[in-house]
């Protein structure tokens, strides 16, 4: 099994889907996530605020802020880095992890009104 490592800057809460102004990226960020753990990838997401130890344990991302905190977020798939600054789309992301095509492009999440969150249609969240 393949582990995705998402390494946050510091957000208010884990995946930084909350509060009243929600930046749309962190919900398809989380929407895609979502989908990879279905897919059967180990996902782990570290916020920086809220997990400073798992920074300071991994040497490759010690490395990657040394350079500037614009860093963030870190994307590492077993370990190494694939992304920097920026999140990558579902389909990079399927990409990268050597995932089918037709995959890629299912999409069983969807923003809820008013952009407060995802959830999969029928679990009675939107």
């Amino acid at each position: 099994m393949k582990t995705l490592e998402i390494f946050d800057p510091a957000m208010c809460c884990s995946t930084g889907v909350c509060g009243v102004d929600v930046d749309p990226a962190l919900v398809q960020c989380q929407a895609d996530l979502l989908w990879l753990a279905e897919q059967g990838v180990r996902v782990d997401r570290h916020n920086l605020s809220q997990n400073p130890q798992a920074f300071t344990a991994n040497p490759a991302v010690i490395a990657a802020m040394e350079a500037g905190m614009e860093c963030l977020p870190l994307t590492l798939i077993d370990g190494r880095i694939i992304a920097r600054g920026a999140y990558l789309s579902r389909a990079e992301l399927a990409e990268q992890l050597g995932l089918s095509a037709t995959l890629q492009n299912a999409n069983p999440f969807r923003v809820q009104a008013g952009g407060e969150g995802c959830c999969k249609p029928g679990s009675g969240c939107c």
